[in-house]
């Protein structure tokens, strides 16, 4: 069985962006040369998601204005976690909701998505540099 590790790093200049990562996990798939296996993709900051969904912008915005609702930025003092002079409390919540990762087979070499399937990093706290890992296993 075959074995392979990359991180990808991200630096978002704004608080919240949605990254199609599909090509980046693609060219990690072909540095590993499994043929059949899986591939682990996960967001290693508590305020930052990978998720699997279609790339239609309107669909984004959609996220973006749910999870405002589900869990506004603003004001930053109704949350406990910002009392320990954090602001990102709401970023915490919203990573909660869209998830920490995704697991794909890997069949023939490929990614076996279903239609119009793709991956992404979702930024929630950004200005910093964050990691995502992708971790391929197979033959």
């Amino acid at each position: 069985m075959k074995s392979y590790r990359k991180e990808l790093w991200f630096n978002v200049p704004g608080r919240r962006a949605f990254i199609n990562i599909t090509p980046q996990v693609e060219e990690c798939l072909g540095e590993s040369g499994v043929e059949e296996g899986l591939v682990l993709v996960n967001a290693m900051h508590i305020t930052a998601s990978v998720f699997i969904n279609d790339d239609e912008s309107g669909l984004h915005q959609d996220y973006e204005t749910w999870l405002e609702q589900l869990a506004p930025h603003e004001p930053i003092s109704r949350y406990h976690h910002n009392k320990t002079g954090e602001d990102n409390a709401d970023a915490h919540i919203k990573r909660q909701v869209m998830g920490r990762e995704v697991v794909v087979a890997i069949t023939r070499g490929q990614l076996d998505f279903g239609p119009w399937e793709q991956i992404f990093y979702g930024e929630f706290d950004g200005g910093r540099r964050k990691r995502v890992l992708v971790k391929i296993i197979g033959e």
